[in-house]
């Protein structure tokens, strides 16, 4: 019988595409995941794995061994989600990841409202970009996340995890002055660490106005961000919930681009006694 625990590695190969990157997600050396994966070889008596110098890619037969393992994988959680129903208390943990607007404005109503209704359930929340929180909820590290995607950067289906739609923004520009966005092709930026959702989203709305943006700051944290064009050191696009604290002397011209939130979790979980409560506070304190 095939063991879970290797396929799952396979699974995170399909998705990292290096054997580093499986063995830095998962916590695991990079020459266990070798060896596991070799060992799964074995057990499934077909090759898995096509070598070219460092390179590794998947056969056929293991694209569609990860496609089996992401239901099966599914069943178990859901068969984790059953036995956890039958308790007649919630306890255990609770492990949430959001971005930090969100940790401000969504999160924290949502947590004293779990704390209040749940007083055994430990909650632990995490603040990471919501580009690295469907590695995490496939690792196990997370239980509950905050996706987004803006209308340029589109997210990608993750077919171990289901989503579900929690809030909507518009993105603001925000300068000294009200101008379309196409008037800003000389001025300076400010933008997102590169590798964010973030800045993908300033890149591409900008190249979508006929410019390259002249990005001269970076900053993650929208209140730096507004202070900083506060400061006349550039503009920058910033969407609604980073900009409810708006400085003196800055406007926010309102954008067609909008930023989609959702929730995020893994398939199976989805009615899982913790996972369930999260989602309808998280619904309830994005709804005020």
């Amino acid at each position: 019988m095939l063991d879970v625990r290797k396929l799952r590695l396979l699974r995170e190969l399909a998705h990292h595409e290096t054997i580093a990157a499986v063995a830095q997600a998962l916590v695991y050396t990079p020459s266990a995941v070798s060896q596991q994966l070799a060992a799964l070889e074995r057990e499934a008596g077909v090759p898995l794995l096509e070598r070219t110098g460092r390179r590794v890619t998947l056969t056929p037969a293991a694209l569609a061994l990860v496609e089996r393992t992401e239901t099966i994988l599914a069943v178990l959680e859901q068969a984790t989600a059953d036995l956890a129903a039958i308790r007649t208390e919630l306890t255990g943990t609770l492990r949430i990841g959001a971005f930090p607007t969100a940790v401000r404005t969504i999160l924290s109503p949502a947590l004293v409202a779990l704390s209040s209704a749940y007083p055994h359930l430990e909650l632990r929340v995490t603040e990471l970009d919501p580009a690295l929180a469907p590695d995490a909820l496939r690792a196990e590290r997370l239980d509950v996340a905050l996706v987004q995607d803006y209308d340029y950067v589109p997210i990608s289906t993750d077919p171990g995890l289901e989503t579900e739609p929690l809030a909507e923004e518009t993105v603001f520009l925000a300068a000294q002055f009200a101008a379309p966005l196409s008037s800003h092709r000389e001025s300076r930026w400010i933008a997102s660490t590169p590798g964010t959702l973030c800045h993908t989203m300033t890149l591409r709305a900008c190249e979508a106005a006929g410019f390259t943006p002249r990005i001269r700051h970076h900053a993650d944290d929208f209140g730096t961000v507004l202070a900083l064009v506060a400061a006349e050191q550039g503009v920058a696009l910033v969407p609604e919930l980073g900009a409810l604290e708006c400085p003196s002397g800055v406007i926010l011209n309102p954008l067609p681009t909008r930023r989609r939130t959702r929730l995020a979790y893994r398939r199976g979980t989805g009615n899982h006694p913790a996972v369930r409560a999260a989602r309808h506070a998280l619904l309830r304190a994005a709804g005020r």
